[in-house]
């Protein structure tokens, strides 16, 4: 279970395909603090951490995981958005996540707000997935409020902090990023549609 708040940007140092999987090597502040089997989320990916070096650690990606996030697009040198597992009794700053991608998304368009932005993306509305304004979506692991909603698109505002210190300022139009939408609307949606 993760909040949604970034803690830190890691590194792509390695990536290896073994079979069907996809190792993927990080290096991170958070490195020294990690042990073998923790969960961390990966640009909202929850992956386990497999192996440990001095600098770096290694987490496994499997295909289904590769199939359904923007994972298996991370090449050497790109920055991840990275957050470990909630503890227990501390604040739950940002919503309850999950660390279960539904679906990606594709950034459509930034729009700099006089000290703030407005990212807008669309995704594949097929799936069910609903968004609300007001409500919360998790992009790439990042626990946002959602400004306009409509059935394939929506927009959040991101301010000077998360700009400077999440994926967010490497975003432009077409760039693909992991959603998950808030699990009690996913909860809610599925009863309603039990009981039509």
């Amino acid at each position: 279970m993760f909040t949604g708040i970034i803690e830190t940007l890691g590194e792509v140092k390695h990536l290896k395909k073994e079979g069907e999987n996809l190792h993927i090597t990080i290096a991170s502040g958070l490195n020294p603090e990690l042990k073998i089997d923790q969960s961390v989320a990966h640009n909202g990916v929850c992956l386990t951490v497999v192996a440990l070096e001095n600098d770096a650690y290694t987490v496994t990606a499997i295909q289904e995981t590769l199939d359904k996030t923007s994972l298996g697009e991370l090449n050497v040198g790109d920055k991840v958005n990275l957050e470990r597992a909630m503890v227990l009794g501390a604040r739950l700053d940002g919503h309850i996540v999950q660390g279960h991608v539904d679906q990606t998304a594709t950034c459509q368009n930034v729009e700099e707000k006089d000290g703030s932005w407005i990212f807008t993306f669309t995704y594949d509305a097929s799936l069910n997935n609903v968004t609300i304004e007001k409500g919360s979506i998790t992009i790439d692991g990042t626990s946002l409020t959602v400004v306009d909603s409509k059935k394939d698109t929506f927009s959040v505002a991101i301010i000077p902090y998360t700009y400077e210190n999440t994926r967010f300022n490497a975003y432009k139009k077409g760039t693909t990023v992991n959603l998950e939408f808030d699990v009690i609307g996913k909860y809610v949606a599925k009863l309603m549609k039990l009981n039509t």
